[in-house]
């Protein structure tokens, strides 16, 4: 089974209330339902749908030294982290090891993540549900670099 980003799917969970589905993507997922467990962290953790754009500010040198701040400069941290929370315990109750996420997002990022400043400029980092579900053990790729040949590969593979 894997783990696939609700928006990335087709699901309006975004947080101006739209997806980000891709299309190749979403067909795959048609064919192929009872292998993908289908999550949207931020909802997950009890942000609601439309909501303000969240971006993850560093205060310090540790992956733990961060804070999560929406647009009009809330602290939802704690929504963010109950929602990876969650998708955690989905992925070791479903035995995941592999989840495709929405690539720069303060949750889902894989490789990089907006700076915080609400101003585009992307740094190198992860998202707080991607960091926590590589911690545990599971491989995290964006749709930026998976395909529908990686995804076949990593369905048949026995990890």
């Amino acid at each position: 089974m894997i783990l696939i980003s609700a928006c990335l799917a087709g699901e309006n969970v975004k947080y101006s209330g739209g997806n980000n589905a891709v299309p190749w993507l979403c067909q795959w997922i048609e064919k192929h339902r009872d292998q993908v467990l289908l999550v949207c962290p931020e909802v997950m953790g009890g942000l609601t749908v439309p909501r303000l754009p969240a971006e993850i500010q560093r205060r310090g040198t540790k992956p733990e030294d961060y804070r999560v701040v929406n647009k009009a400069g809330e602290d939802v941290t704690a929504q963010f982290r109950l929602g990876a929370e969650k998708v955690l315990e989905l992925a070791k109750a479903h035995h995941i090891s592999v989840a495709i996420l929405k690539g720069n997002s303060p949750s889902c990022g894989n490789k990089e993540v907006y700076d915080g400043t609400f101003s585009g400029i992307l740094v190198p980092g992860s998202g707080v549900t991607a960091s926590l579900l590589i911690a545990n053990g599971v491989m995290v790729l964006s749709e930026k670099t998976v395909t529908p040949e990686i995804l076949e590969k990593l369905v048949n593979a026995d990890f």
